[in-house]
């Protein structure tokens, strides 16, 4: 049995709540959205602004000339170009920059480091494929010409593609014999096959398809406009194409493992190129990267911590969150069985077409709770200016949960979704589970934080850090947790619900990194530990390992949102500051690694060669038990 929304007066409460900000709007139109701008006049800058915005001017521009992915130039001018803009950093006075200049130094070296460590990494995965794609750098070193406007030589090229379609199906019929092949010669075949991996031939066939786009735009710069190259290239280019697919086809099918007609579909063959969503489906693979390359990742973000360090600091969180979820439970009827009292929280979940006016409802809710205090600034134009759309239903196997920012995208069925995928999505948000991050989302959290940062050191999105973004918005979970915003037995679970899963993220995140977790084993971990919907965290390992998001991204909401924590005690709770300060001044710094925060903040010494170690878990204080608040 579904519990209603809201009780009758909860809903009159909130619905002028709703109304608040538009009321407010209303009482002095002539000045709506517009700030007092005598704070804005002669604001004090970084010293080193301009050399950081004429960095991603070039590093843009370079970018859009360097465009095939991958190719031999590129590599080799992005490399010349991190070494260049190191060299010519340090020839900066680093002793005459101010201390905002100071601090965007350290962040750029750091930032170069690491741009020169993915080079690395790529190179080293690049040779790990070659076996597999010993005909990329000759095709793409024919876009690499055509960039250098070199003159293009028909039939030269269409040789080029010849070879390559020979290399490709040879290749490919180590996997995949002709059908009259013998036992012996399927023998042979399986003796020739490269020894790769699933995750390698995975990471192959997805350089295929960028190799065939490449490819695609080198073609059609000349086709039909070049007669002579149409007359020897156009036969051999579609042959390659269709080679190509077929290749990519192969690894997918019969050494990844995936079934034949998303094998087909991902790598082009029924209807075009397969695009970003056409990611969730087949098994997840993922691709780990190691201790060392963690160790770099670790390096960038200023931790340092190592893994199995983050791994017991997520499991302490955890526990934490276990206990509180337990008496949760006990206040609903359900003694220590959490599982049985989250399962009827899910069960709260609104009608269809009615996800919307909630999602509203709690937004508005929130911004009328932070504006009853001094926290943090919140510009009226903030509350006014963001939007809400929907989800697809193919977005969301991998994002099974709402999205925010200047959108706040909204996870729910869809009538053509099958009735497992419906009731799935329903109970995976639930009203309360919504309660607990709908400001995570919106504001103070994604949505305030684009519209401060579109407004204040603009130059710093260079230096974009989940540890920041995600970090921050988590933290408001913990700051309204402290506070009390949670006051029902389900409102507490729904945001329980959340913090274990931050916890979960980081341990099997890192484990799989490490080698230590399957996919699999991930998305049974969030099943038995946080009390996902399988289909919830089969989209949510999905979303983690697919390639578009950096490794240490799910770790980073947590352990971003508790190195603001422990920066809230010294500064704050140390009466160096006030709420409001302290979390504007966050706000209005703009991106970059936690610890450079605290450097900012608290005046540290911020030297050439970086800062010194903050070992932020040490300085933590303790979470905050319900119990304590009544």
């Amino acid at each position: 049995m579904r519990l209603p929304l809201l009780r009758p007066r909860s809903a009159v409460l909130l619905a002028a709540l709703a109304s608040a900000p538009l009321a407010a709007r209303a009482q002095d139109p002539a000045l709506t959205g517009v700030p007092k701008l005598a704070s804005l006049v002669a604001r004090p800058a970084s010293d080193l602004a301009p050399v950081i915005e004429r960095y991603t001017a070039d590093h843009t521009a370079l970018a859009r000339r360097y465009d095939g992915e991958g190719s031999p130039r590129q590599r080799t001018r992005m490399r010349a170009f991190y070494n260049a803009w190191r060299t010519r950093l340090r020839e900066v006075d680093f002793g005459k920059l101010n201390a905002e200049g100071k601090a965007d130094w350290v962040l750029l070296e750091n930032h170069l480091v690491y741009q020169l460590a993915l080079l690395d990494r790529t190179d080293r995965q690049r040779s790990e494929t070659a076996p597999l794609l010993p005909f990329a750098d000759p095709l793409l070193a024919l876009h690499d010409a055509r960039r250098e406007l070199e003159p293009v030589y028909a039939q030269a090229a269409a040789r080029s593609l010849a070879l390559a379609l020979k290399a490709v199906d040879s290749l490919r019929t180590l996997w995949d014999p002709a059908p009259g092949a013998d036992s012996a010669a399927r023998a042979k075949a399986r003796n020739a096959q490269p020894k790769v991996s699933r995750t390698i031939a995975n990471r192959g066939a997805t350089q295929i398809d960028d190799l065939r786009g490449t490819l695609r735009t080198w073609y059609r710069f000349y086709d039909g406009y070049d007669p002579i190259f149409s007359w020897w290239n156009r036969v051999p280019y579609a042959k390659l194409d269709s080679g190509l697919i077929r290749y990519a086809r192969t690894l997918r099918e019969k050494v990844v493992g995936i079934p034949a007609q998303v094998a087909l579909r991902l790598s082009g063959g029924a209807t075009g190129p397969a695009s970003d969503e056409g990611t969730s489906d087949g098994p997840i693979i993922g691709d780990p990267i190691g201790a060392d390359g963690l160790k770099a990742d670790l390096a960038h973000e200023m931790i340092p911590y190592n893994a199995d360090e983050l791994i017991a600091i997520a499991e302490r969180e955890y526990a934490f969150s276990l206990s509180e979820v337990k008496k949760a439970a006990r206040e609903m009827g359900f003694g220590d069985d959490w599982k049985k009292a989250m399962e009827k929280v899910k069960d709260t979940y609104v009608e269809p077409g009615k996800q919307p006016e909630l999602i509203r409802t709690l937004a508005r809710q929130a911004e009328q709770y932070f504006a009853q205090h001094d926290w943090v600034t919140i510009p009226e134009l903030a509350t006014e200016d963001w939007r809400m759309e929907m989800l697809s239903p193919e977005r969301q196997k991998t994002s099974p949960f709402f999205l925010g920012g200047d959108l706040i995208l909204v996870s729910y069925p869809t009538i053509d979704m099958a009735d497992d995928d419906k009731l799935m999505s329903l109970r995976g948000n639930n009203p309360h589970f919504s309660h607990a991050t709908v400001f995570h989302e919106l504001n103070p959290g994604h949505h305030l934080q684009g519209f401060m940062q579109a407004r204040y050191n603009q130059h710093r999105r260079l230096f974009g850090t989940p540890f920041w973004n995600e970090g921050q918005s988590l933290y408001w979970e913990m700051f309204l947790w402290d506070r009390g915003f949670h006051a029902s037995p389900e409102d507490r679970i729904g945001a329980l619900f959340w913090r274990m899963h931050r916890s979960a993220r980081i341990i099997f995140s890192l484990n799989f990194h490490l080698g230590k977790m399957s996919p699999e084993q991930a998305v049974q971990f969030l099943v038995d530990t946080v009390n996902f919907e399988r289909a919830n965290a089969e989209g949510e390992v999905r979303r983690s390992f697919n390639g578009s998001y950096s490794p240490l991204y799910q770790a980073g909401y947590m352990l971003g949102g508790l190195e603001i924590r422990a920066l809230y005690k010294e500064l704050v709770s140390g009466g160096k500051m006030t709420d409001r300060q302290f979390h504007d001044a966050i706000l209005e710094g703009g991106a970059m690694p936690i610890a450079m925060v605290r450097a900012r903040l608290a005046k540290l010494p911020i030297p050439r060669d970086g800062l010194a170690a903050w070992r932020f878990a040490e300085q933590l204080p303790p979470p905050v038990p319900w119990t304590a608040r009544r």
